[in-house]
């Protein structure tokens, strides 16, 4: 099967309207063997606990070492780490993973300007789709850490929300971490309550914090009864699908 490469060229032409129906076939060909290839590197990685946040705050910056910390805490419980896999506080939250011995996972995505997988992955996907990528980062996480950000990872965020107001996901919570940094936004939901756009009850599923210390508090309960339930559902490889030679970089 294909899998996407990081010098892979990217289909401009794919959201420009209609085309003929042998490329429209072919795309849909393509997306299929992406989601494929997600399902099988990443079914025995989780429970995951997903962080998301700006690639552009480097190593100096106080939300990196934040983001760092937090990952530690949460990977020392025994949760995987996923990120987006680039620079950044994705490479934080990998990086305090691989600091106490936690899984680390990476769902990075091929731009017109390479965004390389960052240095402490355990496993690295490469993506040409974000849908598929977000739809996979998703999938296989119990709760999203969201650090500050910038446009994609507002998308990012604003797409849970919406699957979980409308019944598509249940009992995910979402952490923001920040309360400064998020504030403007916040006021925003209020606004929309005060409107009738979105409910409050809508809203229980997200929380805020301003120190690790905090954020630990809010997560603990959650991601042990997580935990719990992930443990007990838990997969076993199956021979005949070829899953001990296809995660064998899992293990």
């Amino acid at each position: 099967m294909p899998i996407p490469r990081s010098d892979q060229r990217i289909d401009l032409g794919f959201l420009e309207g209609p085309r003929s129906r042998w490329k429209e076939f072919r795309s849909a060909v393509s997306i299929a063997q992406e989601f494929i290839y997600g399902f099988r590197k990443l079914h025995f990685v989780g429970p995951c606990v997903t962080f998301f946040g700006s690639a552009r705050f480097q190593e100096d910056h106080p939300y990196y070492e934040t983001a760092r910390d937090l990952a530690r805490r949460v990977g020392r419980v025994g949760f995987t780490i996923m990120t987006g896999g680039g620079p950044g506080l994705m490479e934080a939250a990998n990086r305090g993973a691989r600091d106490v011995g936690a899984r680390s996972v990476g769902c990075n995505i091929v731009l017109p300007h390479e965004q390389a997988p960052n240095p402490y992955l355990d496993v690295s996907l490469i993506f040409e789709r974000f849908f598929i990528r977000k739809v996979l980062l998703l999938k296989y996480s119990v709760t999203f850490v969201v650090m500050p950000g910038g446009a994609g990872t507002m998308d990012e965020l604003f797409e849970t929300i919406t699957l979980i107001q409308t019944g598509k996901v249940k009992d995910f919570p979402i952490l923001l971490y920040g309360k400064e940094y998020w504030k403007p936004m916040l006021e925003q939901l209020d606004r929309m309550v005060e409107e009738g756009t979105i409910g409050r009850e809508e809203l229980e599923f997200l929380f805020v914090a301003d120190s690790v210390e905090e954020a630990t508090a809010l997560l603990q309960e959650r991601l042990v009864a997580m935990w719990q339930e992930a443990r007990r559902s838990k997969d076993a490889p199956k021979w005949w699908f070829l899953e001990g030679r296809v995660n064998s970089r899992l293990s």
